[in-house]
């Protein structure tokens, strides 16, 4: 997932179909967009109410994605103590985060139809608006660092509203009329998306250069070339995209978390700028970092952990399930 400055991006190419392939293709376009936009016209709350539901009932099968998730979720819970998280609440809080990663979908699709005002009576900024306006203020760009947490969308939305729309980067999705469409709603609501391709350095580069702001999922390393740290108490591999885009561009890099709830509501919280001026080879500056980063969000992340929508393995030394 992604966010967005205004800047001008298209989907990737992708190789030639089967006529078969391209039915099929087409068809998971259409019932997603139906789909969408059935969301779209829903009350928010009734959306939600809808989806976290069915998210709970999903969260009774047994599959590896919850197996990860308990024991995502039973590291969190077990940290500080010396003794193991009792069986039962870890049961609630696997069924939780089920529930809002549900909610998760739900809110996402809603929010284009729900209009600015909505967003704006429904977040809050607990924390750190004041580091935000200083880094923005110093005219470097910004990079906001940020965990699978909540409802980043919401959070998206209302820096938009508030003169500090987001470029973020996403997986391209198939068939590529899927992704327009996926871009189209996105930017509806302020965000801007670029795909995940070879040109995604370069759009994010432009957009601090002309000291714009770029959101970047910094706790799990979807690509396999991540920097290994200590996250959250246990070796885990997280992207070096925010530590070497911020030591190669000069932006400021901070972490922030758009947490859904209480109730209705979202809350969002900014962090003070993270040190990144140079010290050594940038690799060992990277991993430094990073190190930092993962700190932050490990901080982050602690608040809520019901909220932690990683449904793979989150740990280098993660049991085979």
């Amino acid at each position: 997932m992604t966010r967005g400055l205004g800047v001008a991006v298209g989907p990737r190419s992708v190789p030639s179909l089967s006529p078969v392939a391209n039915r099929a293709e087409h068809r998971r376009y259409l019932i997603w967009k139906t789909l969408g936009t059935i969301l779209e016209q829903l009350p928010v709350q009734f959306a939600v109410r809808i989806a976290e539901a069915s998210g709970w009932l999903v969260s009774l099968r047994r599959t590896a994605a919850r197996d990860s998730v308990r024991y995502n979720v039973a590291t969190l819970l077990e940290q500080g103590s010396d003794r193991p998280v009792d069986q039962a609440v870890l049961t609630r809080f696997t069924r939780r985060a089920y529930a809002s990663y549900a909610r998760y979908w739900a809110e996402g699709a809603t929010l284009p139809g729900a209009g600015l005002a909505v967003v704006h009576d429904r977040i809050v900024i607990v924390e750190g608006v004041d580091h935000l306006d200083a880094a923005m203020a110093t005219g470097r760009g910004v990079i906001v660092a940020l965990p699978h947490v909540g409802s980043w969308e919401w959070g998206g939305a209302m820096l938009s509203r508030m003169g500090y729309p987001m470029t973020a980067v996403a997986e391209v999705l198939e068939p590529p009329e899927l992704f327009s469409w996926f871009i189209a709603k996105r930017e509806a609501i302020g965000l801007s998306i670029a795909p995940l391709d070879r040109d995604a350095g370069k759009v994010m580069l432009r957009t601090l250069s002309e000291g714009g702001l770029v959101g970047l999922l910094a706790d799990r390393d979807i690509t396999g070339d991540g920097i290994e740290v200590t996250m959250l108490g246990r070796r885990a591999k997280v992207p070096a995209g925010p530590a070497t885009l911020a030591l190669r561009s000069g932006a400021v890099l901070l972490c922030g978390i758009a947490y859904s709830g209480p109730g209705r509501e979202h809350c969002v919280i900014m962090t003070p700028a993270i040190p990144t001026e140079r010290e050594g080879r940038l690799r060992a500056d990277v991993h430094r970092v990073s190190q930092l980063v993962a700190d932050q969000l490990g901080v982050l992340i602690r608040q809520h952990p019901e909220q932690w929508h990683v449904f793979s393995d989150a740990f280098i030394d993660q049991p085979e399930q």
